[in-house]
């Protein structure tokens, strides 16, 4: 294996990546499987900045068969997707854990979620900030502006920082 600057590790042939490489794209993306004439080609994963990504067979460059895996590792399936699917609301955590006690919330699929920051809201693949229409990951990198459809999706479903949630108390 070779190290090309500090983007590829893997194989050159004729002056081109092949075989199996780790390549890192510009955008914080990393590919990791096989190569043929600098083209991801055969199986291989494109994993995200987020944590999330792509298992994939790749055909000239072209994911041909693919599978979208979440950052908690829930696997997406477009034929037989379950999870969320109107009848069965729970977090994959849960459906993987179980349910907390009665009286301990579970408001996000990461347990505890994240901290928000305040006059933010969170949108499930980072932080929004409503005053500059922009979305940053859980690590403060910038991932988008949010246009006006977003924008108004964000205000109206989304977890907000100010939002305190008032715990049950029994009575005495």
């Amino acid at each position: 294996m070779e190290l090309i600057g500090d983007r590829y590790l893997g194989g050159i042939m004729r002056g081109r990546m092949e075989g199996y490489g780790y390549y890192s794209l510009p955008t914080g993306a990393e590919y990791r499987g096989s190569l043929w004439d600098g083209m991801f080609h055969g199986k291989g994963d494109l994993l995200l900045p987020a944590g999330d990504g792509y298992r994939a067979l790749w055909d000239r460059g072209v994911a041909t068969q693919r599978k979208y895996i979440f950052a908690d590792g829930l696997e997406y399936e477009e034929e037989k997707w379950r999870y969320c699917d109107g009848y069965d609301r729970r977090f994959y955590t849960e459906i993987c854990s179980g349910f907390k006690p009665p009286g301990i919330p579970q408001l996000t699929n990461l347990d505890p979620p994240k901290i928000i920051p305040e006059g933010c809201y969170d949108c499930g693949d980072g932080f929004y900030d409503p005053k500059t229409r922009v979305v940053v990951d859980y690590k403060r990198k910038f991932l988008r502006n949010a246009d006006d459809e977003e924008h108004e999706w964000i205000l109206r479903t989304c977890r907000r920082a100010w939002v305190i949630t008032a715990e049950h108390k029994p009575k005495p």
